[in-house]
């Protein structure tokens, strides 16, 4: 509740913590260490806050929505027309120019429904997953007794391969990316807030620790990350009110525009925090800076992969 009197209230510090947060990197966390901590929002808040919101509204407003979706329109079963997919009729590009070729379709339409069974296969083949060779677990198991002992998998790939498979003999491609994106999007939050003391520890291995605690480099990061969500936020809005629009090539510019800016800013803000905050020379800092980020790179897209795996083989 604290939160959304704070968004009420047009004499409070939370539009002056936003603003400060995107457009000036670091001021904030100067501030707090200062003891100026009246005129902002504390940092735990400002990051509980934007991470709520981020999330919530990303799984509001999702990508995939559709607005004509058939069941907020109820048909009665008498009044029904069942049309067939393309794929149930077993239409091949062959059959589709024989059929123009005699006459019974023009050439507009036979390149209509090439394009639209083309359509239809590149999105079974982008929900399709991998098996790995295996059809089954009976296969797998099978395999794994049958062949020579050297040959057969060691216990940790064989242990994966026969979770992998379990999750496909109990779900569809579909169900599975269904599930997996649901379980994956809904912990993420989790995840990133425990990465951050990681984050922390490893800005405090790169400053004197004389002078800066691992207190003062965790306030920096709780702001960091608060400014990564925001513009998340901010890009993921933005591209969805521009596809929102007509096709106009005006609009198109603007789109690419405003993404090409945000991600850049998302890029380059932390150089400039850093020097700023810690005080260091452009040339140190930069050096500093890149590796940092280089390190953390390698290190989140391990925790990733790893987080999708778990996610992946807790599939029910």
């Amino acid at each position: 509740m604290h939160f959304f009197e704070d968004l009420t209230h047009y004499d409070n510090s939370f539009w002056k913590t936003i603003f400060n947060l995107f457009f000036k990197p670091a001021v904030l966390t100067k501030a707090y260490l200062a003891g100026k901590r009246l005129t902002y929002l504390a940092p735990v808040r400002l990051y509980i806050f934007i991470s709520f919101i981020t999330f919530l509204l990303i799984s509001m407003f999702p990508n995939d929505a559709n607005p004509t979706d058939t069941q907020s329109k109820p048909v009665l079963m008498r009044d029904a027309i069942i049309i067939p997919s393309l794929d149930s009729l077993h239409i091949e590009d062959k059959g589709m120019n024989s059929l123009a070729k005699v006459g019974l379709l023009s050439q507009n339409s036979t390149d209509t429904i090439k394009k639209m069974i083309n359509e239809t296969k590149e999105k079974k083949e982008a929900t399709k997953l991998a098996d790995f060779g295996y059809k089954s677990i009976k296969q797998l198991d099978s395999t794994q007794k049958n062949v020579a002992e050297d040959q057969r998998l060691s216990a940790p790939k064989y242990w994966f391969l026969k979770k992998w498979l379990t999750v496909k003999e109990q779900n569809t491609d579909e169900e599975i990316v269904e599930k997996f994106s649901k379980s994956f999007y809904s912990n993420l939050p989790k995840v990133l807030f425990l990465y951050m003391p990681v984050f922390a520890f490893i800005l405090w291995l790169f400053q004197d620790k004389k002078r800066w605690y691992y207190f003062d480099n965790g306030i920096f990061t709780l702001h960091y990350f608060s400014f990564l969500l925001l513009i998340t936020l901010a890009l993921y809005f933005s591209n969805k009110f521009f596809h929102s629009l007509e096709e106009n090539t005006i609009f198109n510019w603007l789109h690419f525009a405003t993404q090409s800016i945000g991600i850049l800013w998302m890029l380059y803000y932390f150089f400039p925090a850093h020097r700023r905050f810690y005080e260091e020379r452009k040339s140190v800092s930069f050096i500093q800076s890149s590796v940092i980020l280089i390190i953390n790179t390698v290190i989140i897209s391990i925790l990733m992969a790893l987080f999708a795996l778990y996610t992946y083989i807790n599939i029910h």
